[in-house]
């Protein structure tokens, strides 16, 4: 197994691909929804894997219905997750072995993510991993979120590395779509959500941890 070429650089999603938080955020949503008294059976949450934060409220009112208090709920989801985060907060395996390949070799490398600037900040400090990317681009960085291509372009043209020269590394559908739009290599590496024929398609490779994409980037 090997990439069609060598990165000349890699752009990281960071919720389920850096950090173990998507889980949290799964378990926080349905924390929010049980004190709100709704019901969460239909597995609405997962679905949101991936959307950044106006998408995900537009899905829950169609989900819900246009009576549902959506910023009430979105607030409350945000609490509880910054709680658990808190004690929970947690680096997906392979992190520090695959930066630290990157800058033996040295590759630049981006985090092109739905969350916020702060959320960002803060996840990196908690595991000393502050300064350790070249380039974040956060919500509000760009114009439309994922699935659409411009977390990717944004974070390519703050490397100053042609988006097709890029490996995009993720774990979810949107941002394997996203990664794909922009022109880059991608890989997903699977978290809460498993590759469908679909998402296979437009994969260049699925592996599953960090540690591989460590091995893939030494052999090429």
């Amino acid at each position: 197994m090997k990439l069609p070429r060598m990165p000349a650089a890699i752009v990281f999603d960071m919720d389920g691909l850096l950090f173990d938080t998507e889980i949290l955020y799964q378990e926080a949503a349905l924390a929010a929804a049980s004190k709100g008294g709704h019901d969460a059976s239909s597995g609405i949450f997962t679905r949101t894997v991936g959307l950044p934060w106006p998408r995900t409220r537009l899905m829950l009112l169609e989900h819900f219905g246009e009576a549902f208090p959506a910023d009430e709920f979105v607030a409350e989801w945000v609490s509880q997750f910054e709680a658990l985060a808190a004690t929970r907060l947690a680096l997906k395996p392979g992190v520090i072995e695959l930066l630290d390949t990157l800058d033996a070799l040295p590759l630049p490398r981006a985090i092109a993510t739905s969350s916020a600037h702060h959320t960002v900040r803060h996840h990196l400090t908690a595991h000393d991993l502050t300064g350790r990317f070249d380039a974040i681009v956060a919500a509000g960085d760009y114009a439309s979120g994922k699935p659409a291509p411009d977390p990717f372009l944004k974070a390519a043209e703050r490397l100053g590395v042609a988006p097709g020269s890029c490996l995009a590394l993720e774990d979810s559908h949107n941002g394997i779509r996203s990664a794909h739009a922009a022109g880059m290599m991608a890989i997903m590496v699977p978290d809460l959500l498993e590759p469908t024929e679909e998402i296979r398609g437009l994969c260049t490779l699925v592996v599953s941890d960090l540690y591989e994409v460590c091995r893939l980037i030494l052999v090429n």
